[in-house]
């Protein structure tokens, strides 16, 4: 048997199911049905005769059944599952070819051996001629089975063709490849075979093709061989020449479609002689196999410099040991990671030795870290060294640098858009901006693009040619001058994407796409709506589009129309109108920076224009992109001689960060020289090419495409010296780790492991991504493990159990990695690679199985296998499109022991493989004290579940398990071996530990744990569950639990997950007993939210239909939906119908009710853990039944029910509008029952775009009361709308309707558009005004109060205006009526304002208002009375009511308590105040509302200042009352004749009464007979000279002075000779100190000449002068205290008195209050201030 299965069979894992087509398995399930008595009597007597080893198949609680081991006389191959349905044919996992001969296992065997019956058979066969009979026996036995098989095959095959006839509707489907193509390298003269495995219903007729030429193998006798037998096709290639060397292509295709698949041979050619030393090679090529080739690389080159425009030359020369003649290696260049290939900038060579890249022309973009690659069978070895270029010499001085990396970012028909990178040397003046050149291929005429100078690094290029090929410059200009050009662009075309993706079509078969053909396009369909319109990019000079093609198959060439609308408006303006665009994908140009549009596209084709897509957002016109901010933390480091390590901290915020710019100066030079020319993306660099021994600082910036960002802070000084220990080696840098320390070290050097001589590429999973970046991707955080500066392990490579000798491996390079040997010198060779754990799928750890040892926990043996050196390596690879048998499960434990058997559970490979996992194999082993015995199979049938039974072991006996997982492919390695477990019997209480925990639904704050039970359920049924939680790196200790109350349910969301941060889960069920043992840890999670995950979508059809709706954008071609309800997979389809079209899967509710509330589910398969949930509940059900309830019978919406008003005219307009009606729409009008239309009384209008609906009435008349309906119908949507105008409100509508009607007749003529008013000013005034309109020069304009005209204006000069009336100071005499009328010889319009009554009231409230809002704070001033409050206001109206409050009480007024006005003064006085006066006062203005209250505080220190202040006034005041004085004047000069008698007399006064005393020329005189002195009454004083003569000629004074004061007057007295006369001349003086005539002087006597009148002298004591305090508001006390005179002037000693009246201060408001005036008895009447 073994020798008939081919050979191609024999090295694939997967060749025991290799071939079964899908169509055999459907076929052998529905023969089941027709010959299920046969199977089971073969199964009765099979078992009957059996006696192999119990193996029973555990799933979820129940044990499975007996699978009994066929006997070795009739083997059954027939597949069965649970249900006993036969599923295909079973191809045993043959161990060895004596096993397969025999029939049994070695255990079967074993124990076989040792029966009676055995012993008895082997006697029997001891004779020749029993053995004769017993091989005739054999032989028959053998016809017979092989017959039954024939037999058994045509049965199966004509059932199923039957079936077939029978249901071909039901099995007709596209071909599908189970098996595809796999891809080859050959050496020469061999043969190779390829070889696919095709379904499909009709039968597919299969074609190959040669570079999508079909084969025709009569035509190529020998040379191809076809082959097609049940469903497996080949085609076999004979000896291979160079030019077989192709890309083949496999076609299948019947009435359903067409699907193809590709394979690439590749045929090497060796030249040269082969060594005779080695083993001949195989028709001719030198073989690689068995030789362990070492590589050395010396001769290297080191840090180079250039200049643009130079040419450079880097090589090294390669020692490979052992040599071979004509042996040529792998050589590959990379730059910055990034594998180059031969160009016009640089050449490759490859001597023999030495491997040389040449550049013929430098360019700033050659710039980076340049790695040599030598790749032999054993490995590879690379060299790196960093290239720098610096900018070539300026045509002019202090020009910038040349921009770099000039790229075609999105290329049309009629634009592309052009991007490039910032110069790092702007020439020491800020770049003004960019100018962009362009070149049609096959000319050299440049020709600029832009007129002014683009600041931003990104412009579109339009007015190009369609069809033609561009290439692009651009040149930096700063203020000095222009750059040099930068190097050019690679060549692109102007034309439709969709005409590019065309013109590449010709070689689609080699990309490996799946082309699967489509009927026929549908002509005259008008395409619908395009999808998912989008704005991908939006800067001030364009916006670009991108939407989806409409979901239509089959339309005629369809094209679109892009429109745009500007926010707010619902004007919408084509863009492209003269030729629509193809593809889906737009720019638009000239919109208005600052503005914000709306978008929208149409399909179109031959059938006509479609609808309009759904409108984007409104998009704002600018650049969105703002200047990073600048780097900070800068810091050097030592490395060598030459060169420092500069790292920074990062920017902040920084959006599409292009890299940075270091720069470094000597210091103290104050020139800055750049370190880089071409903008690094890490966050460290090595700036080389420094002097030795100088010190420099550094600095660094950002650069995006919206500039360079401003310098960081100057790094601190370092001194450029070797470090200790040596610095950083060429190509490897250190990468900045978390917050900013330095990680491991990162080897910048090409990784891609390929090994293998056949490996020529990266795998086509790999296809997007280039060797050099998938190798670095696996190596990230890679040590050299030879660099001279060693840094620590990083903590996370060390929690990761890494270790010497393991490998980390993803699915891309598994090919490799299981290769290779478990040696010393492969672990070696292995040891500086990195655990890759962002690569997807997870990552898979390879461990050493001489390190692993079984104590190992299983935590650290998770993803570890040992490498199998005998390996496949072509089936240990996938690739897309192919297979690879997985890696081995991991975590095995016990969830049930009984006396002979174990209950084992483990976790899912984190590989697959690429396919689905068919099964797992269980083998398990006896340790006897502590020595593994063999391995036996636990299980032949492979079982689905992660859960299995092992039986019929021993019991006290100690076992140990590995577990095997199997796919299409085949079947894996084995796991590493379990923890020994001890077969005895558990009799705890509790319950055992749950199982299979799964974490769905993993988002930044929370995820789904789901579990499966305990198999051991303990003494009593368990009741529910605990889980537990941790961070990942936590210690033991910190598990903490999630749930207080057990659950209920297998499954649990756990909330307030902290985002980023690592979890793991543990699970506990609980009995009636307690709580059981913890479930196995899952694996650690991060709680983030992946990005593009999506959300369960609950979504409501037009008709009703209610569906939840998933999408996945991650989905691979064997990914499926799974819907689950509680977390169960949903089967039953008739609450639920399922529906999925490419990444988009639908769950329609049948008939919705309370039965299918509960948490729906779905996960979507091969992918990392797409999922997402839905909870429907009651009241989310009973919303989900009212919106589909709505859509059923839809309702038109309205913005706003009928609804009634009034236009110009009196015109009575019924309107409505509703939300969103088509263009079908239409309404009914009816009034009563009856319908209307359109005529002389109704008019009718409906606007269909704003969904308006009015009626308008030209009048109202009685018959028009009633009720108005309006009935609107769209499609099957209906509303309705009513409005009952009767009674009272048709009469009120009636009235108001003929009012409207008077008041358009009225605006015929001048008439007021706002009616006479009023307004009251800041001042007070009061202002009536009103507005006019429809005034011609004509018009008269009349006021009238109380019908009495008071103002005429005519002639007015405008058509409308403002007509006012103002009242200064209004009083109670401007109350009355006014009116103003307006008047020409169209008509005449009256105003009136009634201001009586309550009307005058409001107008004086209003007047009131103002005068309280300008009052200002409560002041405190003393007098010599008392305490004064006082406030003061801007003006004081009679009308005014104030109101003073002591504590919040109305003041009752008395003689000791006033209040009073003096001008705009409002006071309050307090005579002889008291403590009991003391406390809160308040004056309240009264202005017909709230009124305004002012309050001060009369208490504490403010009360005990103003009543010391007022005794010292009191004091002051009766000190000048009592003070000595001469009241009235005297004359300054008195003439008089010789021998005349001079009589004068004054007043003088004082308290106590003053002593008088006359002075002649400052001599003291007294009376005699001459002159006679006198006082009478204490109030006159006479002076009288008898006989006067020449000797009385001097100056007189008389002195008046008491205990408060002294005071004096004087007068001259003249002679004049003469006549004597007996008169006597009388002079005395009156209040005023005019001179007054005695009596008895004779009236010509009375001309005697008197001069003038003098002033007297006050001489007050110094002692009684007062000080002056403090003084606010000077002006206004000044005004206040000013006293009114009535008929006579006051003196001028009574002002001088007013004005230097000493004021005292208040300590809080520091203001002032006049003391009254003092003034002599005589006076007072005359002088007191008049007040009210």
């Amino acid at each position: 048997m073994s020798g008939s299965v081919p050979f191609y069979q024999k090295h694939h894992r997967h060749y025991d199911r290799s071939y079964r087509s899908k169509e055999t398995e459907s076929n052998l399930s529905q023969y089941q049905s027709s010959s299920r008595h046969t199977a089971g009597g073969s199964t009765s007597a099979t078992t009957s005769r059996s006696g192999g080893l119990k193996v029973t198949s555990y799933s979820g609680l129940e044990a499975g059944r007996l699978s009994p081991i066929p006997s070795r006389v009739k083997p059954t191959y027939l597949a069965v599952d649970r249900e006993n349905q036969i599923i295909g044919y079973v191809v045993p996992i043959f161990r060895g070819s004596q096993e397969f001969a025999a029939g049994f296992s070695d255990t079967e065997e074993g124990r076989v051996r040792d029966t009676a019956a055995y012993m008895a058979r082997r006697d029997l066969f001891t004779s020749g001629l029993e053995m004769e009979r017993s091989e005739q026996t054999s032989r028959r036995e053998a016809m017979r089975g092989s017959a039954e098989r024939i037999s058994l095959n045509k049965r199966i095959y004509e059932h199923g063709e039957h079936f077939k006839r029978m249901n071909e509707d039901s099995l007709m489907h596209i071909p599908e490849f189970v098996i595809k193509p796999r891809s080859h390298t050959v050496w020469e003269k061999q043969s190779v075979r390829l070889h696919c495995t095709v379904s499909g219903w009709p039968d597919p007729r299969v074609v190959w093709y040669k570079n999508n030429v079909a084969i025709d193998a009569l035509s190529h006798a020998g040379k191809f061989k076809l082959e097609s037998r049940y469903n497996m096709h080949s085609l076999e290639i004979n000896r291979c020449d160079f030019d077989d060397t192709a890309q083949y292509r496999v076609s299948a295709m019947n009435s359903k479609g067409e699907l193809s698949a590709f394979a690439s041979v590749v045929v090497k050619r060796f030249k040269g002689e082969i060594d005779e030393s080695l083993p001949s090679p195989r028709h001719g090529p030198v073989s690689e196999y068995g030789i362990n080739f070492k590589t050395h690389i010396v001769d290297t080159f080191g840090v180079s410099f250039g200049r643009e425009g130079e040419t450079m030359s880097l090589g090294c020369t390669v020692i490979i040991y052992p040599a071979l003649d004509r042996y040529q290696p792998q050589i590959q260049w990379y730059r910055d990671d990034v594998l180059l290939s031969p160009s016009k900038w640089n050449h490759m060579c490859w001597s023999g030795d030495r491997a040389t890249l040449t550049f013929t022309h430098l360019n700033k973009e050659d710039e980076g870290l340049y790695t040599l690659r030598v790749t032999t069978k054993s490995g590879y070895e690379t060299y790196s060294a960093y290239v720098f270029v610096r900018d070539a010499e300026a045509e002019v001085e202090r020009a910038p640098g040349a921009p770099l990396d000039v790229r075609c970012l999105d290329a049309n028909k009629d634009y592309i858009i052009v991007t490039w990178k910032q110069p790092a040397v702007d020439g020491g003046d800020s770049i003004l901006g960019y100018f962009v050149d362009r070149c049609e291929v096959g000319t050299t005429h440049w020709i600029q693009c832009n007129d002014t100078p683009v600041k931003f690094a990104r412009f579109p290029v339009t007015g190009l040619v369609e069809g033609r090929s561009y290439m692009f410059r651009v040149r930096a200009v700063n203020a000095s001058g222009m750059s040099r050009p930068s190097r050019v662009s690679e060549p692109v075309g102007a034309m439709d994407p969709a005409d590019r993706a065309r013109m590449r079509g010709t070689s689609a078969p080699w990309t490996g796409q799946i082309i699967v053909t489509e009927e026929e396009p549908a002509e005259g369909i008008v395409p619908g709506r395009p999808l998912e319109l989008q704005v991908t990019e939006a800067t001030k000079n364009y916006v670009v589009l991108s939407w989806n093609p409409p979901g239509e198959k089959g339309l005629e060439g369809v094209r679109y129309y892009v429109e745009k609308c500007v926010s707010g408006t619902d004007s919408w303006q084509r863009v492209n109108t003269e030729i629509p665009v193809k593809s889906p994908r737009f720019a638009l140009f000239d919109l208005a920076e600052g503005k914000s549009y709306s978008f929208r596209v149409r399909c179109c084709n031959a059938a006509g224009v479609g609808e309009p897509s759904d409108p984007t957002e409104a998009t704002t016109v600018g650049d969105k992109l703002d200047i990073p901010s600048a780097p900070s933390k800068v810091v050097p480091i030592r490395n060598t001689d030459t060169s420092v390590v500069v790292a920074w901290e990062a920017s902040k915020e920084a959006k599409e960060l292009v890299g940075y710019y270091i720069e470094g100066s000597i210091v103290g030079s104050n020139e800055w020289e750049p370190c880089n020319n071409k903008p690094v993306n890490g966050t460290r660099f090595i700036c080389h090419g420094l002097t030795t021994g100088e010190k420099y600082i550094f600095r660094v910036r950002a650069v995006n495409a919206a500039g360079l960002s401003q310098f960081s802070p100057e790094s601190e000084p370092v001194e450029v010296k070797a470090a200790i220990g040596g610095g950083i080696p060429h190509g490897v840098l250190p990468e900045m780790g978390p917050g900013g320390n330095a990680g491991q070290l990162t080897e910048h050097r090409p990784r891609w492991t390929g090994t293998h001589a056949t490996v020529q590429s990266p795998p086509d999973t790999m296809q997007k991504r280039n060797k050099a970046q998938a190798d670095t991707e696996a190596r990230q955080g890679a040590g050299d493990a030879g660099s001279a500066l060693a840094l620590p392990e990083p903590a996370e490579s060390k929690r990761k159990g890494g270790k010497r000798g393991s490998v980390s491996w993803a699915p891309d390079l598994a090919k490799d990695l299981v290769s290779e040997s478990v040696s010393d010198s492969v672990s070696d060779s292995l040891t500086d690679i990195a655990p890759a754990a962002h690569l997807d799928p997870v990552t898979v750890e390879v461990q050493d199985q001489a390190v692993a040892t079984d104590s190992e926990p299983d935590a650290q043996q998770a993803r570890k296998f040992s490498v199998d050196a005998s390996a496949n390596r072509e089936t240990a690879r996938p690739r897309r499109g192919s297979t690879a048998s997985p890696a081995p499960p991991y975590g095995i434990t016990v969830l049930e022991c009984v006396c002979d058997s174990m209950v084992l559970a483990w976790k899912q490979p984190s590989f697959i493989g690429g396919a689905d996992i068919t099964g797992y194999f269980v083998d398990y082993r006896e340790v006897i004290d502590g020595v593994p015995g063999k391995w036996h199979e636990a299980n032949i049938r492979a079982i689905s579940d992660r859960a299995y039974r092992v039986s019929d072991l021993k019991e006290n006996k100690k076992y140990q398990f590995q577990v095997r997982a199997a796919n299409m492919a085949g079947v894996g390695i084995p796991s590493l071996p379990s923890d020994t477990f001890l077969c005895e019997e558990w009799t705890i209480a509790v319950p055992g530990p749950p199982h299979d925990l799964q974490v769905r639904e993993v988002r930044s704050d929370s995820l789904v744990l789901l579990w499966k039970p305990p198999v051991y359920q303990g003494r009593d049924p368990v009741n529910g569950y605990y889980v537990d939680i941790k961070e990942a790196e936590a210690p033991e200790q910190a598990w903490r639990g999630v749930n207080n109350k057990a659950a209920e349910k297998m499954f649990i969301k756990i909330k307030d997950l902290k985002e980023g941060e690592t979890f793991v889960f543990r699970v506990r069920a609980q009995n009636q007993a307690g709580v059981g043992q913890t479930s196995a840890v899952t694996e650690p999670v991060v709680a983030l939210t992946k990005p593009g995950t999506k959300e369960i979508v609950v979504d409501v059809d037009d008709d009703g239909i209610i569906s939840m709706n998933f999408e996945c954008c991650g989905m691979t071609p064997d990914s499926k939906f799974v819907w689950s309800k509680n977390y169960e997979e949903i089967t039953d389809p008739s609450r639920l119908n399922l529906e999925t079209k490419g990444n988009k899967s639908k769950a329609v509710f049948s008939t919705p009710g309370e039965e299918d509330i509960g948490i729906y589910s779905c996960l979507v398969t091969h992918t990392d853990g797409a999922s997402s949930s839905y909870a429907l509940s009651e009241e989310e059900l009973k919303r989900l039944l009212k919106v589909s309830h709505d859509h059923k019978f839809p309702i038109i919406p309205l913005k706003s029910e009928l609804a009634v008003e009034l236009l110009e005219k009196g015109k009575v307009r019924f309107w409505l509008q509703a939300d969103k009606m088509s263009a079908n729409g239409n309404v009914d009008y009816i009034f009563n029952d009856n319908a209307v239309s359109q005529g002389d009384k109704y008019k009718m209008n409906f606007d269909k775009n704003t969904g308006v609906i009015e009626m308008i009435m030209d009048s109202l008349t009685p018959a028009d009361e009633g009720t108005f309906t309006f009935q609107l119908c769209d499609g099957k949507a209906t509303n309705q709308s009513s409005l009952v105008l009767i009674g009272d409100v048709f009469k009120e509508l009636q009235k108001e309707s003929e009012f409207q009607m008077k008041e358009w007749v009225r605006k015929q003529g001048p008439h007021f558009i706002e009616y006479l008013g009023y307004e009251v000013t800041q001042e007070c005034c009061v202002i009536m005004k009103c507005k006019v309109g429809n005034m011609k020069k004509e018009t008269s304009a009349l006021w009238y109060k109380d019908g009495h005209q008071i103002k005429a204006d005519e002639h007015l000069g405008f058509t409308e205006g403002v007509l006012k009336l103002e009242i200064a100071q209004i009083s109670k005499k401007d109350s009355g009526v006014y009116e103003v009328v307006l008047q020409d010889d169209r008509g005449k319009d009256t105003s009136k304002l009634n201001l009586t009554d309550q009307g005058f009231k409001d107008l004086m409230n209003k007047v009131f208002n103002f005068i309280a809002n300008s009052s200002t704070p409560l002041k405190i001033t003393s007098t010599d009375e008392g305490i004064r409050l006082y406030t003061f206001v801007n003006y004081y109206n009679d009308l005014l009511q104030v109101t003073w409050h002591y504590k919040d009480l109305a003041i009752a007024f008395s003689d000791r308590i006033k209040s009073g006005v003096v001008g705009e003064q409002l006071w309050l006085q307090i005579t002889e105040p008291t403590e009991k006066d003391t406390g809160k006062y308040a004056i309240e203005f009264n202005d017909g509302k709230g009124g305004l209250r002012r309050t001060v505080e009369l208490s504490g220190q403010a009360f005990d200042d103003a009543f010391a202040e007022f005794k010292r006034l009191q004091h002051n005041a009766i000190a000048e009352k009592g003070r000595a004085r001469v009241a009235g004047g005297l004359p300054d000069v008195v003439t008089i004749q010789e021998g005349k008698t001079l009589n004068l007399t004054c007043n003088i006064s004082g308290d106590p009464l003053p002593e008088v005393t006359w002075l002649k020329n400052d001599r003291e005189i007294t009376s005699d007979d001459h002159t006679i002195l006198k006082i009478a009454s204490g109030k006159f004083a006479s002076f009288t000279i008898i006989g006067v003569n020449t000797s009385d000629s001097g100056k007189y004074s008389i002195l008046v002075k008491n205990k408060y004061g002294t005071e004096s007057g004087d007068f001259t007295l003249e002679i004049e000779e003469g006549t004597p006369d007996l008169g006597v001349t009388s002079y005395s003086t009156d209040a005023e100190g005019n001179v007054v005539f005695g009596p008895n002087t004779p009236k010509e006597k009375m001309k005697t000449t008197v001069t003038g009148t003098k002033k007297q002298k006050r001489k007050e004591s110094v002692s009684k002068t007062l000080p002056v305090g403090k003084v606010e508001d000077i002006d206004r006390e000044k005004a206040a205290v000013k006293p009114k005179a009535s008929d006579s002037e006051q003196t001028q000693d009574a002002k001088e008195a007013i004005a230097d009246r000493p004021l005292t201060a208040d300590q809080s408001e520091a203001s002032e209050q006049p003391a009254a005036t003092a003034e002599e008895p005589g006076a007072a009447a005359g002088t007191q201030p008049e007040t009210e």
